[in-house]
């Protein structure tokens, strides 16, 4: 099953169609393979060739749940990555979703580490770059709902410790303006979040690096900013 998400990622990022030679340079398998998987899929008809190149098929629309969730995660994994890799820092996606903080996704590596969860995040939203974002995008009786839940607390001597200060500076925040998190939630570690927008999703995309680092931040969070509508476009399945 993963050698087939493999080749349909692969032909999902060649919209204009793709021979199988590209395929197989791309994915790393075999010409051989390929060739037979492509055939294979081109007769369950996930796949299609026309003048050559080869697309995504009619039937590729009718996976199964299960496949699609799959694909998604293969698809969110590797753009996360490549951001990863060109911000240098850790990537992080993260959703809202029936009434708690969830840090769905994490890139990270030995040269951009995540930050450590000291304390739990879903309880520390007021504090982090992430919860902030995701909170921002609530209306007033969602916010005050999850601050009921989690109330505010002092993590470091920069967090904000007055629920209706948060509130204001939440209610204020411009949706295309990156929240960020300036050693709030733990000392020695700065982070931005963007806000991640499709349909009834509440959801955001984050980085986070050294405080020494404090200097890229501005740039870092541009990049997320750019790269939030492209991201969502590719997990669309």
């Amino acid at each position: 099953m993963r050698i087939r998400v493999r080749l349909l990622e692969a032909v999902d990022r060649h919209p204009d169609g793709a021979t199988l030679v590209a395929l197989a340079r791309e994915t790393s398998l075999g010409l051989p393979t390929v060739r037979r998987l492509a055939e294979i899929l081109e007769v369950e008809g996930y796949l299609q060739c026309q003048d050559g190149g080869w697309l995504l098929g009619g039937t590729f629309a009718l996976l199964g749940q299960h496949n699609r969730e799959q694909l998604v995660k293969a698809r969110l994994n590797r753009k996360l990555a490549e951001l990863r890799d060109e911000l240098g820092a850790a990537v992080y996606f993260s959703r809202y979703h029936e009434g708690e903080l969830s840090v769905e996704v994490v890139s990270a590596a030995d040269y951009a580490p995540a930050v450590q969860e000291w304390v739990d995040f879903r309880a520390t939203a007021h504090a982090s770059a992430i919860g902030k974002c995701l909170l921002s995008q609530l209306d007033a009786d969602g916010r005050r709902d999850h601050l009921s839940r989690h109330p505010v607390a002092r993590l470091t001597s920069r967090t904000v410790t007055d629920a209706d200060q948060l509130m204001h500076r939440l209610e204020r925040q411009p949706a295309t303006v990156p929240v960020l998190d300036i050693q709030e939630y733990a000392l020695g570690t700065v982070c931005a979040a963007v806000p991640i927008t499709a349909g009834s999703t509440v959801g955001c995309l984050a980085t986070s690096m050294p405080a020494d680092n404090v200097h890229k931040l501005k740039a870092a969070a541009e990049l997320l900013a750019a790269r939030a509508a492209p991201l969502m476009l590719a997990m669309a399945v």
